[in-house]
């Protein structure tokens, strides 16, 4: 897992997701915009996160509230609810 660059500031935070609120296009291929890094915050339960850009090796992840994800930049990533789970977006340009 990759980890946000030091030179990259956080500008935003999403409203706290549930399985029952997650957005339908996190759990499709999406991309972030050029310049902006994201970390996937669990709050409780877990989130799987997968990286399904076709340029880059395929990733798979579970986070948890000890193991936040992160999202780089135009790679196209997906998350799966697991069960139930409170998270958070945070991002960083």
């Amino acid at each position: 897992m990759k980890t946000i660059p030091d030179s990259a500031v956080f500008y935003k935070s999403t409203a706290v997701f549930t399985q029952d609120t997650v957005p339908a296009a996190l759990q499709q291929g999406h991309t972030t915009a050029g310049d902006v890094w994201a970390r996937i915050r669990v709050l409780e339960g877990s989130l799987r996160y997968r990286i399904t850009d076709p340029c880059v090796p395929p990733e798979e992840v579970l986070l948890t509230p000890d193991h936040p994800g992160v999202v780089e930049p135009r790679i196209e990533h997906q998350v799966q609810v697991v069960g139930p789970v409170r998270f958070q977006l945070d991002f960083h340009r």
